[in-house]
């Protein structure tokens, strides 16, 4: 029999039937530990899922990888490749490549007869993915991109909309700064909001032969390729290994070709992100001190209110090791109490947030509508762990006040 805890289990029993000094202390401790917990819970579901939202964001608009020319630069006048490239079904076959698309870019002025709005036209061939827009379609639909002929129908931002006072079946002209001057007439098909401001503004998406012809290249040239891995953690590993596919071109004649992703390209926007991290690691720390402190407080009192009872167990010839074990098991218990309660709250409040959307932010400062949740099981199983360990591990010293308490003063105190 496991008498430590066969004890531990008794005085449990015994304080839920009677009331007891260290009864309400005990309840402020399993409340900061529930507060604590929930809180922590909370912190990382709703980090997680506004980096997850803003990635998703990003990516949707760039890909998580991108080939290009090696000799293009950041400008949005691109040098063309090839849409027809030997590496490309090698890199079709690698596990964790999702999708592989052609895309071109061009710079141009919206004019209107209100106003006019610089903006990047993007080319999307027939193998676009739209899931991500058809996701923040606000209004009208996507158009569809054929291989046999050009469709005049856009999707533009609200924001761009907005500003143009441009509604879905309006037309507009669009003007390129080239030699000489060109022009197109597009088709607004549908309007989508992301709420990326910096980027909402900016692209207009057509289909991928206006570009072409706009820039006199021929039918198999584009600006490059884009492609979408299953797990965005794995970007780095995933941009090596699509680099090893690519090869290097060391021919004078040859096409050279550079492969950045996501993070190369935004490195402010994912610095930024990275840096909440920090924040949530604060609010971490300072739960887990203010739900250890609230425990060490309520072992003590557990301590001090059965102190005749450590005397009479010393007297019995009782080590102090199992008498500590005693009060750490009836810590643990409280412990775990708390992180029951703590589990209910913080799940069921981001639960409720993730069904109704109930906080709203702004989208100007944000970048989403509302408060973004993400609750992970691998998550939540680390943060109840940890939570418990830790303040075990603090409850260690305080417990060593045992030793000092001798047999004799033990059974006189009142």
């Amino acid at each position: 029999m496991n008498l430590p805890y066969f004890i531990a289990h008794r005085l449990i029993k015994g304080r839920r039937e009677e009331t007891s000094f260290s009864r309400p202390i005990n309840v402020i401790a399993i409340t900061g530990i529930a507060l604590g917990l929930a809180v922590m819970i909370l912190a990382v579901a709703i980090l997680t899922g506004f980096k997850q939202q803003i990635r998703e964001k990003i990516v949707g608009f760039g890909s998580n990888i991108q080939i290009l020319n090696f000799d293009s630069n950041f400008s949005l006048e691109t040098i063309p490749i090839s849409d027809t490239q030997s590496f490309i079904p090698k890199i079709r076959q690698m596990k964790g490549i999702s999708h592989i698309q052609v895309f071109a870019t061009k710079a141009g002025i919206i004019k209107t007869s209100e106003a006019i709005q610089g903006v990047v036209l993007k080319g999307v061939g027939s193998d676009f993915d739209w899931k991500f827009f058809k996701s923040n379609i606000v209004d009208g639909s996507v158009f569809t991109v054929s291989d046999t002929g050009r469709t005049n129908q856009v999707i533009i931002s609200k924001k761009i909309s907005d500003m143009l006072r441009l509604k879905t079946g309006d037309s507009f002209a669009m003007y390129f700064v080239q030699d000489p001057p060109r022009s197109r007439k597009f088709t607004i098909s549908g309007i989508y909001e992301t709420s990326l401001e910096e980027f909402d503004k900016m692209y207009v998406f057509c289909d991928l032969g206006h570009i072409k012809r706009l820039n006199g290249w021929s039918d198999d040239q584009v600006s490059g390729f884009e492609i979408f891995i299953d797990d965005f953690n794995k970007l780095d590993e995933m941009t090596s290994a699509v680099r090893d596919k690519v090869g290097y071109r060391i021919l004078e004649n040859e096409t050279k070709y550079k492969v950045t992703n996501i993070r190369m390209r935004y490195p402010q926007i994912f610095d930024w992100l990275n840096f909440q991290d920090m924040n949530v690691f604060i609010i971490i720390t300072l739960m887990l001190l203010v739900a250890g402190f609230n425990m060490i407080s309520g072992l003590l009192i557990l301590i001090l209110e059965k102190t005749n009872m450590i005397g009479i167990f010393k007297a019995l010839g009782s080590e102090n090791k199992t008498i500590r074990k005693i009060f750490l098991y009836q810590a643990a218990y409280l412990i775990a109490k708390g992180v029951f309660w703590g589990n209910i709250i913080g799940i069921g409040l981001a639960l409720i947030q993730l069904k109704t959307g109930l906080i709203s932010l702004d989208p100007v400062s944000y970048y989403i509508k509302t408060v973004p949740v993400n609750l992970e099981l691998s998550h939540i199983l680390l943060l109840n762990t940890g939570t418990m360990a830790a303040i075990i591990l603090m409850l260690l010293i305080p417990s060593q006040l045992i030793s000092r308490i001798t047999p004799v003063k033990a059974i006189k105190y009142d």
